[in-house]
């Protein structure tokens, strides 16, 4: 019984590390940057949905639909505001990192400003507290939150793969000076992939509030270990940072309960170093960008 309520949790929070490292990935695959943003949009997601569910009674799924759509705003003004500036100026790609962190630092304390710095309790999702699973109890938020996760990175599959812009997005990331010669907006293609990162992160921010609770700090820890997801996938690598998520939530969730909570930070990146060491393409041999 304790095994099946381990895997839960496990893949909970292995779903949502997964989700954040998809962002670092598509963030990745299209512009050749790394974000250390996307865990505080993860923070910022769940304090909007917050807002609009528990303070405004939307309903759920509008709230879900109207924090995803301004968090990709968000996301694309960013992009087109901070990083296509810093770009056009020739600056260092470190420079663009380090561009996002003070982005992190900036929405931690607008946060903390809006918000407060208490722990707000986001409204239960579901009238029920408890279901059944295969003889153990757990929260209908637990179950609703993996299954969002795998439906919004199947969304994300079936639309980088099948649809038309889908498939000029992934042609400008792979050759952005082939794909302008065929008629591609590859400014516009960039800022989208950003916009979708920050609207994928605010998902898991929604999905976890139930779970968790909402604080400014949330996102944090959530958007380091799914940074070293998307490393154990093979970053860039969208399948990839799904499976390097999920397998490094199951290696958190066994550690606790089967060792100590003490020790599944040390671990989980113990997990991390050892594949910088012996595979460090990742698990789906992901190779790094070169010039």
């Amino acid at each position: 019984m304790m095994l099946i309520q381990v895997v839960i949790s496990g893949l909970v929070i292995g779903c949502v590390y997964g989700l954040i490292a998809l962002g670092y990935s598509l963030i990745y695959k299209a512009s050749g940057l790394m974000s250390f943003a996307q865990g505080d949009m993860l923070t910022l997601g769940a304090f909007l949905g917050y807002s609009f569910y528990g303070i405004f009674k939307l309903p759920f799924f509008i709230s879900l639909v109207c924090v995803v759509v301004c968090m990709f705003f968000l996301g694309l003004f960013l992009e087109k505001a901070i990083i296509r500036t810093l770009l056009k100026n020739h600056v260092l790609p470190v420079y663009i990192v380090l561009a996002t962190i003070a982005i992190s630092y900036i929405i931690q304390n607008a946060a903390m400003l809006i918000w407060g710095t208490q722990t707000l309790s986001f409204p239960q999702i579901f009238p029920i507290p408890l279901v059944g699973v295969l003889g153990v109890k757990v929260q209908p938020e637990a179950l609703f939150c993996i299954l969002m996760s795998l439906v919004c990175m199947m969304a994300l599959h079936i639309f980088m793969k099948y649809t038309r812009f889908g498939t000029a997005m992934r042609a400008a990331a792979m050759d952005a000076t082939a794909a302008r010669a065929c008629g591609i907006n590859v400014s516009f293609s960039t800022g989208v992939t950003w916009g979708l990162s920050a609207g994928v992160a605010a998902t898991g921010g929604i999905l976890l509030g139930p779970i968790y609770g909402v604080y400014t700090m949330l996102g944090a820890i959530i958007g380091r270990k799914g940074f070293s997801s998307a490393v154990i996938g093979g970053f860039g690598n969208m399948y990839g940072a799904i499976v390097g998520g999920i397998l490094l939530g199951l290696v958190e969730t066994c550690t606790s309960a089967y060792i100590s909570s003490a020790y599944k930070d040390i671990i989980s990146y113990s997990v991390l170093l050892l594949f910088l060491f012996v595979k460090p393409t990742g698990l789906f041999n992901e190779q790094a960008l070169t010039d």
